[in-house]
């Protein structure tokens, strides 16, 4: 008797497997219909309307369309600007605008919540770091839209203050990161032109992602007491115009979704100096993080709030003094901004222990300068 195919021998777990193939001459069956090609695939509704979303936040489960996105971002805005601050009538809001986009949107946003209220001037401060290529085209971003919406605009610079710019004290960092000293003379700058201008608050473009950062390089450096000196501020001392964070909420993300959805025109470019700063790899720290478990900025944000009231406890501000090189408040002899403006004329590069700036020594030095 004929075998119909040949039995084939094959390796398998438990012992010999065998498999009929078909004769030779053995006519192949007809192939079958192909199965239909995959469609595309559609995004789930907005949640709220059942309209096209431009976005979903993963933190929440939520998709939103465009009209709903943009109402998100506004009531977390208005939330934690009342959470923050309550403005009299006839209180002047200072905001700090760089030509980026979360400056941007913390300009425009605010001039759309405060714009109805009667009495509330809101102007705009720009610090011009000389920096060659990367601040010029951003001053003209700013004065863009300030022209648009009718606000005060002021712009302030390095060279006016203490008479150097960032190219030019290039040669004279040191080891200490450009940060170091860009970080002090700028809040230095912004501090005083408020001042000058009578702001009763100074608003700051930091996001959720900034924030998150900033506390968890405080923590990884041992700097416990300036994460009791972080922003948004309550209290209110002489010379110092009280820093608020109307983003505080807001994500990266969507910062750069609203802007793009409300066409503000933006200053993209990264400053030349930025390589080399600590914070970029705590931005990617704290955005792996948060890929893996969605909400976790949130949490390091909630964490600092519920800690805070004990830090702030346990570090009372330093008293005041006036710096005898600029007038500015100081805890100790000259500020931080006129100690490092002086080494950088010296052409030595220096680091200040406690100078407030985000590329700080990581000695977690107890020696309290104004924040």
């Amino acid at each position: 008797m004929k075998n119909a195919g040949r039995m084939v021998q094959g390796a398998g777990c438990g012992g010999r497997r065998t498999e009929r193939r078909p004769a030779p001459g053995t006519p192949h069956p007809a192939p079958g219909p192909r199965p239909p090609a995959p469609g595309p695939r559609h995004p789930a509704p907005c949640s709220i309307c059942g309209k096209t979303p431009v976005t979903f936040v993963r933190y929440s489960g939520a998709h939103l369309c465009r009209e709903h996105f943009v109402d998100f971002v506004r009531r977390k805005v208005s939330r934690e600007l009342r959470r923050q601050v309550r403005l009299p009538d006839g209180a002047t809001v200072a905001v700090a605008v760089s030509g980026g986009k979360d400056s941007m949107v913390a300009l425009r946003i605010l001039h759309d919540l405060l714009g109805p209220r009667r009495g509330i001037r809101l102007v705009a401060i720009t610090v011009d770091e000389g920096i060659r290529g990367y601040r010029p085209p951003a001053l003209k971003v700013v004065a863009r839209h300030c022209r648009e919406t009718g606000i005060e605009h002021r712009v302030v610079s390095f060279r006016e203050a203490f008479d150097l710019t960032m190219d030019s004290t290039r040669r004279c960092w040191g080891a200490a990161t450009p940060c170091t000293y860009c970080g002090v003379l700028r809040r230095h700058c912004l501090n005083r032109a408020a001042r000058e201008m009578g702001a009763d608050v100074l608003a700051t473009g930091l996001n959720l992602d900034d924030t998150a950062q900033s506390i968890l390089m405080n923590i990884c450096r041992g700097d416990v007491e300036r994460l009791a000196r972080l922003g948004p501020h309550e209290r209110v001392r002489e010379g110092l115009v009280r820093r608020i964070q109307p983003l505080r909420q807001v994500t990266d993300k969507e910062s750069f979704l609203y802007a793009t959805l409300m066409g503000y025109p933006v200053h993209h470019s990264v400053c030349p100096y930025a390589a080399d700063a600590m914070r970029n790899r705590f931005r990617e720290l704290v955005a792996s993080l948060e890929d893996s478990s969605p909400g976790t900025r949130f949490c390091i944000l909630n964490s600092h709030d519920a800690l805070r009231p004990s830090l702030e406890e346990m570090f009372p501000p330093a008293r005041l003094e006036r710096c005898p090189g600029c007038g500015e408040p100081s805890a100790e002899g000259h500020c931080a901004a006129c100690r490092l403006a002086r080494a950088l004329k010296r052409g030595a590069g220096c680091r200040v222990p406690g100078a407030g700036n985000d590329e700080g020594s990581g000695t977690g030095a107890r020696r309290r300068s104004a924040p």
